[in-house]
């Protein structure tokens, strides 16, 4: 993704303004048919208490199970600037963090990016923890305003990038429930997709983000790994 726009379940980071190398991302998966949100609640690990940051850091993936050709991806400088969106007022009125994708504000959360073979793909996973119902409207909130306007634009620091976004057919890999969709940013004439799928299970909350191919290689591992985690004795 070197368009450098990111996501995370809040939206759209305003890391917009470093704009070199910008590449197609050419690691997409096939559009899909729109869906609602899905939940299995008969295949759910439940998870009666909210786990600490430092609980959820340990169940984040690492480069050995990601495999070999993934690296940790530095983290850049925090720039704030004044960001915009044009389009879509839902996402506009849910404030700051979802317009910029700053991290969701629950109060227990981790995070881990990475890159893949020192190319343009890149995958981040974000885990959150806290009560059922909060994460449940929070992320549902979140999705049904950026699914909810198929065309938009952000502008953060003068910088324009056009935005589609197209709701996905909720994975089956397990949870209470399930969402995805696929983000197309579009900046100084060249794309970057995005796939972003999120997956409730009791009080724990996993985001995978980044290049499609990489986040349905990941999934499943990463959901595993934060649910055998989560079932051992803290």
């Amino acid at each position: 993704m070197r368009v450098r726009v990111a996501t995370t379940a809040g939206g759209i980071t305003a890391a917009l303004l470093a704009l070199p190398a910008c590449a197609t991302d050419t690691t997409g998966a096939k559009h899909q048919t729109p869906s609602s949100r899905t939940g299995k609640p008969a295949d759910a690990v439940q998870m009666p208490t909210a786990l600490s940051s430092a609980a959820l850091e340990s169940r984040l993936l690492d480069p050995r199970d990601l495999g070999s050709g993934y690296l940790p991806k530095p983290e850049g400088p925090v720039q704030h600037h004044d960001v915009t969106v044009i389009g879509c007022p839902a996402l506009s009125e849910l404030g700051g963090d979802a317009a910029t994708g700053g991290t969701l504000a629950f109060p227990h959360k981790a995070k881990a990016d990475f890159t893949y073979g020192g190319s343009s793909s890149e995958i981040s996973e974000e885990l959150y923890s806290y009560s059922v119902k909060k994460l449940s409207d929070g992320i549902d909130r979140i999705f049904d305003a950026m699914t909810g306007c198929p065309t938009y634009q952000v502008v953060a620091g003068g910088t324009p990038v056009d935005v589609t976004s197209q709701k996905l057919p909720a994975p089956h890999v397990g949870g209470d429930e399930q969402w995805s969709q696929l983000l197309t940013f579009i900046a100084g004439g060249r794309s970057t997709v995005v796939k972003q799928t999120a997956i409730r299970n009791g009080s724990l909350l996993l985001i995978v983000s980044g290049s499609p191919a990489l986040v349905d290689r990941h999934l499943d591992k990463a959901l595993d790994k934060a649910l055998d985690k989560a079932t051992a004795t803290n």
